[in-house]
C-alpha cells in the first residue's frame, strides 16, 4: 500500500512540475519576403512569441545560419501569458536570387529548441558602368585583367574575350600583344575608342603551333594611347592546360600503347651549400610502343634536366637532374616533378623529389 501511494506522490509530482514549466509558442514559424530589391537594402519581419505555460520564459540563445542573417530578441524572462519579440534582419548585399535562412531558438521551454525561417528572392540592382568595367588601364576601363582557357586537347583551338570601355571624355586608342607566345594571338576589336564606346579584346589559343603539353602561361600587355607599359598595370594573365586526346584509341591501339613505370618519390641525398648534384630518375617504359617524354615541368629554377625524346617498348632511360645549391640555405627541401607522357593511362604523373642542403 505504502508503494502504491509513494508511487502516486511521484507521479502528481511530476505532473506538478510539468505543468508549472514554460511553454513557448509564434504567431508564425516562417516569413516569406517575396520579391526584395538589392538597391533597397536590409529587410526586417518580427515573430512574436508567448509563453503559454506556468514559469518564467527565458530565450539562452537566437542563431541565424548565415552572418547575411542578424537575430535580436527579448532577453528578459517572460513571465506567464506575456509575449516577446524576435527581430530577424537579412541583407541582400551581393545576395542576388532566392534565398533560404533558419534561425534557431533556444529556451528553457517545454520544447527547448525551435527553428524559424525567412525565404525570398533578391532583385539584383541594376550595375553601374564603373562596376561592369571595374579594372583600369591608364585611361581605359576593362570587365577582368586575367583570362583561363581551361583544358583544351592539343591541336585544337579557342578563343576568349575580354571587354572594354572608354568612361573617359577623351577618345582613347588601343592595341594589345602577347609578349613570348607566338600560339595566342591577340587583337583589340575597335582600336580608337571614342567615349561611352566599348570593344573586346580577343585571344585565340592556337595549341597546335604551340607544342606544348600541361600547363601554359602567357602574359599579354594592353597598349592605351601608345604607351608601351610592362608594368602589372597594364598586364593580362593567360593560362591554359593542354592535354593529349586518347579517345580515339582502338583497344588494339591501347594494347600496343607505351605504359610508364617511375618511382614516385625520389631522395637526392645531401649536397653542400654551394655546390651543384647530380642525380637521375630512371624511367620504364613497360609497353610495346615508344614512351614519348612530352614535358617535365617543376617550378624550380635551379633544377636543370636533361630529357630522353623517347623510349622504346621494354627498354629504360634516365632524366638526367643537377641541382645548383648556390641559393639555398641549409634545411631540408621538398620539390614535385610532374611527368607528362603518351601513356594513355597515366599522362600524368606527380614525383616528389627530397634532398637536403648543408
Amino acid at each position: 500500500m505504502k508503494r502504491i501511494f509513494s508511487f502516486a506522490a511521484t507521479l502528481l509530482f511530476a505532473m506538478v512540475a510539468m505543468g508549472q514549466e514554460p511553454v513557448i509558442t509564434f504567431d508564425k514559424t516562417t516569413h516569406d519576403f517575396g520579391k526584395i530589391n538589392e538597391a533597397d537594402g536590409r529587410v526586417t519581419t518580427v515573430f512574436t512569441f508567448k509563453n503559454e505555460g506556468m514559469a518564467p520564459l527565458v530565450l539562452s540563445n537566437v542563431r541565424a545560419s548565415c552572418g547575411c542573417t542578424t537575430p535580436k530578441w527579448t532577453r528578459e524572462p517572460i513571465e506567464p501569458g506575456q509575449q516577446g519579440e524576435i527581430t530577424v534582419t537579412y541583407n541582400p548585399s551581393g545576395r542576388p536570387g532566392r534565398f533560404q535562412k533558419t534561425v534557431t531558438v533556444t529556451s528553457n521551454a517545454t520544447e527547448p529548441t525551435y527553428k524559424l525561417q525567412i525565404k525570398g528572392e533578391v532583385i539584383p540592382k541594376p550595375a553601374k558602368p564603373v562596376d561592369q568595367y571595374p579594372i583600369k588601364m591608364g585611361e581605359l576601363s576593362l570587365k577582368r585583367k586575367a583570362l583561363n582557357f581551361g583544358s583544351l586537347v592539343q591541336g585544337s583551338n579557342k578563343m576568349l574575350e575580354i571587354e572594354y570601355a572608354n568612361q573617359t571624355e577623351q577618345a582613347i586608342e588601343v592595341a594589345v600583344y602577347v609578349a613570348g607566345a607566338d600560339y595566342i594571338k591577340a587583337t583589340a576589336t575597335l582600336a580608337h575608342v571614342e567615349p561611352q564606346q566599348t570593344g573586346k579584346l580577343q585571344f585565340a589559343l592556337q595549341s597546335a603551333e604551340s607544342g606544348l603539353y600541361g600547363p601554359v602561361t602567357a602574359k599579354a600587355y594592353v597598349i592605351v594611347n601608345g604607351k608601351r607599359d610592362l608594368s602589372n598595370t597594364y598586364e593580362i594573365a593567360l593560362s591554359a592546360n593542354i592535354k593529349e586526346d586518347f579517345s580515339q584509341l582502338s583497344v588494339e591501339e591501347r594494347q600496343q600503347a607505351p605504359i610508364v613505370e617511375v618511382v614516385r618519390e625520389l631522395n637526392l641525398g645531401t649536397i653542400a651549400q654551394g655546390k651543384k648534384l647530380s642525380a637521375k630518375l630512371t624511367l620504364t617504359n613497360a609497353g610495346i610502343n615508344p614512351l614519348l617524354i612530352r614535358r617535365v615541368l617543376m617550378n624550380n629554377d635551379t633544377m636543370h634536366f636533361v630529357t630522353p625524346k623517347a623510349i622504346k617498348g621494354g627498354r629504360k632511360a634516365d632524366i638526367k637532374m643537377e641541382l645548383d645549391a648556390t641559393t639555398y640555405e641549409p634545411a631540408q627541401y621538398t620539390r614535385i616533378l610532374t611527368l607528362i607522357t603518351n601513356d594513355p593511362n597515366t599522362p600524368v604523373i606527380n614525383i616528389k623529389l627530397n634532398w637536403v642542403v648543408e
